[in-house]
């Protein structure tokens, strides 16, 4: 599975910015897909997660409310709608895909492939 994310960019706190990542290899809905972030000096942390069902399994305590998580399964990607934007979302973000749709969505080693990454700086 390959994916490709993007959307990064700077925004200023407070605003919105809305990332994708594009799967090939497989389509989504055979897949477990996870949205996944990592600051500066900071282990990598769960954002959320939609399941190969199309079950969205919720976003992280930090930023539930304020991102969702969404696929099309006609253009084979997932979404990363994120609003209310804190400088502490600040990070790089990452698109992760589990072939084995395990259990644990929310552990990085549940996921086989990653992509790139996209940069997201949020501004004071």
């Amino acid at each position: 599975v390959q994916l490709q994310a993007s959307g990064g960019g700077l925004v200023q706190a407070g605003g919105s910015l809305s990332l994708s990542c594009v799967v090939s290899g497989r389509t989504v809905n055979t897949l477990n897909m996870g949205w996944f972030r990592q600051a500066p000096g900071k282990e990598r942390e769960f954002v959320g997660a939609i399941r190969w069902s199309g079950s969205n399994t919720g976003a992280a305590d930090s930023v539930k409310g304020r991102f969702t998580i969404s696929r099309s399964v006609a253009k084979n990607t997932i979404y990363l709608e994120m609003s209310s934007l804190k400088p502490e979302d600040t990070a790089v973000y990452y698109c992760a895909a589990d072939s084995r749709r395990s259990v644990a969505v929310t552990l990085a080693r549940s996921y086989d492939d990653w992509g790139p990454g996209t940069q997201v700086t949020v501004s004071s």
